[in-house]
């Protein structure tokens, strides 16, 4: 049996790390109007009529699979990817970023490869990169870390916070790219650590993949769909970027209410090949996105039109409904038919 805890990540450690971070900041809101705080997925501050909204992120140990690779033409995208998604969250436009890499030593070759990935990532978002940073980390940084922060606008009274959830409304799910920019500690150790498989190798269980391709395909944008949605007519109630911690990531969205997902799709091959190493079904979900990477919750009336609108861009589904669970649990039907609570 494999956990994420073995493969050197503790969510809950990290949940409390992250807790006890945030309550020194707390007295910091003080200064500003701040809208949300950073329990969300983007924090707001509010600017007259208008909001900006800010989120910071990285592309994680996806990096160590690019080195293996000699690969960083995509990991941009997925800086870019972990950003402006979660933008999106609060109803705002993704408007511009500024990246930070650190390396243990500069290379010009690696930095236009992280450059073109930067590039598309932005064309896919449709923002300018404005600025960032390059700092050379010798001791400090093995090989290289990349992050980014970006901002968006939203008009004050179109803002996204999850407070008109209610039950009866529906979960309509995109479907992710595969593994994102989540999860690769564990992924990692079950392929290579684990089963001995290089980046070369045939994906176990499906031998027209590549180990390392599945691993490194970049993680999904879903900035024209849903910003799409911001310019129709349907009143979305919530949104939520699935990464790490997977459908828990809809409880960040409202309290006293619950999820019912029970019509999730199959999930990606990446994700059943590492299942089949003995990771506990529960710690699939807990860990990865297992096939959807963003949910767009509306009223059940309106469900169609959101679909008709979103899958324009990218697959999506129906996927559940909110329940009137007072305790917020999510409870989910997995791809093997069994039911899990978290």
């Amino acid at each position: 049996m494999v956990t994420y805890s073995d493969s050197g990540v503790d969510i809950d450690l990290e949940e409390r790390t992250v807790s006890t971070l945030t309550a020194k900041l707390k007295d910091t809101l003080k200064w500003q109007d701040v809208i949300t705080e950073s329990g969300h997925f983007a924090a707001l501050v509010r600017l007259g009529d208008k909001a900006i909204a800010m989120s910071t992120d990285g592309v994680g140990s996806k990096i160590l699979v690019a080195e293996k690779m000699g690969k960083y033409d995509t990991v941009g995208i997925d800086c870019i990817a972990m950003v402006v998604n979660d933008i999106l969250c609060v109803g705002a436009e993704p408007t511009a970023l500024v990246d930070y890499l650190a390396v243990e030593k500069p290379d010009p070759e690696v930095a236009i490869q992280i450059g073109e990935g930067l590039v598309a990532g932005a064309n896919l978002s449709k923002i300018a990169i404005i600025g960032g940073e390059t700092a050379s980390l010798p001791g400090i940084i093995n090989d290289l870390d990349l992050a980014a922060t970006g901002i968006g606008l939203v008009d004050v009274d179109k803002i996204i916070t999850g407070e008109k959830i209610e039950a009866g409304d529906v979960l309509i799910g995109i479907e992710s790219s595969g593994i994102h920019s989540n999860g690769l500690s564990l992924a990692r150790n079950v392929l290579f650590e684990k089963a001995g498989l290089g980046v070369d190798d045939e994906l176990p269980g499906y031998p027209d993949l590549k180990v390392g391709e599945e691993l490194l395909n970049p993680t999904a944008i879903y900035v024209e769909s849903v910003v799409e949605l911001f310019k129709s007519d349907v009143d979305i109630h919530g949104l939520a970027h699935i990464t790490g911690g997977g459908f828990t990531n809809l409880k960040r969205l409202k309290k006293g209410v619950g999820y019912d997902i029970t019509d999730l799709p199959e999930p990606q091959p990446i994700f059943q090949s590492i299942y089949s190493f003995d990771v506990p079904l529960e710690e699939m979900y807990r860990v990865f996105n297992m096939g959807i990477g963003f949910v767009v919750v509306v009223k059940e009336d309106q469900a169609a039109q959101t679909l008709d609108i979103v899958k324009k861009h990218m697959p999506a589904h129906i996927i559940g409904k909110v329940n009137h669970d007072k305790q917020g649990k999510v409870t989910l039907k997995t791809f093997e038919g069994s039911i899990l609570e978290m």
